[in-house]
């Protein structure tokens, strides 16, 4: 699928603005604490592991060593994660039985060979260890208030791999769904501070947009935040948790 490559300016915007306040994410603490294995000597792969932030909170929560990889040099040079490891997901730089869990998290839609990153995820778990993808699927979007401002990406969306789609690629390495739990959480502390912070390049769904959709969605944004510039952004997202 691939659908964009993280340059420069992409990994910067991300940097920049898609780390979510601490704050709202005790929803995620929470419901990544139920699947995954936590404490001392529990090893986690962080996949496609961004800017290091997902990384970062799970060595501070639960106290786990985080393996994080991330194919993009230019994302792996605005990390403040100690020890970003260069890897791509189809073939990882891991010995194999070596981890207690994987966790990929907004990054499925960018992976061209499920059945290939599913079966190198086998390669690398422990037996029983489970993968938790943490994604906006195709045909469940209505959670991210983003698109209630620019619905056009909802086309984006549906080039998405879809929950089903997931599942059946990650079935024939030995991997079965045992949860789909949508967790909320405060994307921004206000709908101003959204609008401010918003950069095009770190959302995919805004980056494939042309630009005439793109001015229409920021105008609507605006547009509410001038009449609600202290509402919080409370989006959903879904947790799928295969073993």
């Amino acid at each position: 699928m691939a659908m964009m490559a993280y340059d420069a300016v992409s990994a910067a915007a991300f940097a920049a603005t898609r780390h979510l306040p601490v704050e709202g994410l005790a929803s995620w603490r929470a419901a990544v604490a139920r699947h995954l294995p936590v404490g001392p000597g529990v090893r986690v792969l962080d996949l496609g592991a961004g800017t290091g932030a997902w990384a970062t909170a799970f060595r501070s929560w639960y106290d786990v060593d985080v393996v994080a990889v991330e194919p993009s040099a230019a994302m792996r040079a605005h990390s403040a994660y100690p020890g970003m490891v260069a890897g791509r997901a189809e073939a990882l730089p891991l010995a194999a039985a070596d981890l207690d869990g994987a966790w990929l998290s907004t990054v499925v839609h960018h992976l061209p060979d499920l059945p290939a990153v599913a079966a190198e995820l086998r390669r690398v778990l422990r037996p029983g260890a489970p993968v938790l993808v943490r994604s906006v699927f195709a045909g469940r979007g209505g959670g991210v208030t983003l698109f209630r401002w620019f619905p056009e990406a909802l086309r984006v969306l549906d080039c998405y791999p879809s929950v089903a789609e997931v599942c059946a690629a990650f079935e024939p390495a030995g991997f079965a769904p045992v949860a789909l739990t949508p967790v909320p959480q405060v994307s921004a502390r206000s709908l101003k501070a959204a609008v401010d912070g918003l950069r095009r390049a770190a959302h995919t769904p805004l980056a494939l947009l042309d630009d005439a959709d793109y001015d229409r969605g920021l105008r609507r944004l605006r547009a509410a935040a001038e009449r609600t510039p202290d509402a919080p952004v409370v989006d959903a997202m879904d947790l799928l948790v295969l073993r």
